[in-house]
């Protein structure tokens, strides 16, 4: 549903809001949070050439992914506020946006309890070949079975194995202590160059490639990390890896990716990142030959509802500061 709630009665300081891709928050999300602040315009989703309308008439923007830029917002002149519903603001031309003293916010660490699970739910599902357990007992070979267990797809354990973390941030330090609290020796690249942290050892890429059993991202995409695991990067991983992207899609090379699952170059990939979302359907990941060891949820981590339900409350926080001037 699309459509405009009149929303709070009596203030001189009412806004006017659009959300213009509320379908990103999920239908369960309950956004009558924002109903205090004025009258709200909720779009399930915005393509580009509807944004212009969408906004011009408009005090306060809430968006996920929808791009704001010079384009459209030259047309919204009413725009004090626009509220990222995500960590990452690289959908806003924030130059612009402060040449015309438009606030720009996002709303950050809301989400890293609900990647790192996100991050052990990958790997498990992958390195205990979960998908091939189910399916043995929903097609009744277990019932047919002769014995009482089953060790057709055999599994490791993660402790005493290196956990090798590229990017140590907030996200990358909770999965790192979760690790050790497995028994995982861990160690950490840091793309940035600045990262020092005493409790995990850090290393070169080249060194945490060829000795990590598991490998996951948690970095940011920036020109450091564009395309920082490619063809050259997954040969010096050892051929039973598991390697997890939990940062950002373009920091791995797809088609590279599926060519060194193909050659059985590397054990396992685990994706909840795309470099374009959604799949475009000529991705080479869609046409692999070994697709039992690639699993790939759809850009999920960050929507625990736990982590939705913070989300929104930070987005309403940011407003109200904003118009009581803070």
């Amino acid at each position: 549903m699309q459509g405009k709630y009149n929303l709070l009665k009596g203030s001189d300081n009412l806004k006017n809001i659009c959300i213009l891709d509320a379908k990103t928050l999920g239908e369960d999300a309950d956004l009558s949070v924002f109903n205090k602040f004025g009258q709200v315009s909720l779009y399930q989703t915005t393509t580009p050439d509807e944004v212009i309308e969408r906004i011009k008439d408009q005090n306060i923007i809430i968006t996920n992914k929808v791009v704001l830029n010079e384009t459209n917002l030259k047309h919204a002149p009413g725009v004090e506020l626009i509220c990222v519903a995500a960590t990452g603001m690289n959908n806003i031309d924030l130059e612009y946006a402060k040449s015309k003293n438009i606030k720009v916010c996002n709303v950050a660490g809301y989400s890293t309890y609900s990647v790192a699970q996100h991050t052990f739910s990958l790997l498990f599902y992958l390195i205990e070949s979960l998908s091939y357990y189910d399916e043995f007992f929903k097609s009744n070979q277990y019932a047919n079975s002769d014995i009482f267990t089953h060790l057709g797809k055999p599994f490791w354990e993660i402790r005493d194995k290196t956990w090798g973390i590229i990017g140590l941030g907030t996200i990358g330090k909770t999965v790192a202590n979760i690790a050790r609290s497995f028994g995982s020796n861990v160690i950490y690249y840091s793309t940035s160059g600045k990262n020092n942290n005493e409790d995990y050892t850090r290393v070169a890429l080249a060194d945490l490639l060829k000795s990590a059993d598991i490998i996951s991202i948690h970095a940011p995409l920036n020109p450091q990390t564009y395309n920082l695991i490619t063809y050259n990067e997954l040969k010096q991983m050892k051929n039973n890896a598991i390697l997890l992207n939990l940062g950002r899609g373009g920091i791995v090379n797809e088609a590279d990716l599926a060519r060194a699952l193909d050659e059985n170059l590397i054990g396992a990939a685990g994706l909840d990142v795309l470099e374009s979302e959604p799949v475009k359907g000529d991705n080479p990941l869609l046409h692999i030959k070994n697709s039992d060891r690639l699993f790939v949820t759809p850009h999920i981590a960050w929507a625990s509802v736990e982590a939705r339900k913070v989300l929104v409350n930070q987005i309403a926080a940011n407003i109200e500061a904003h118009i009581n001037g803070k």
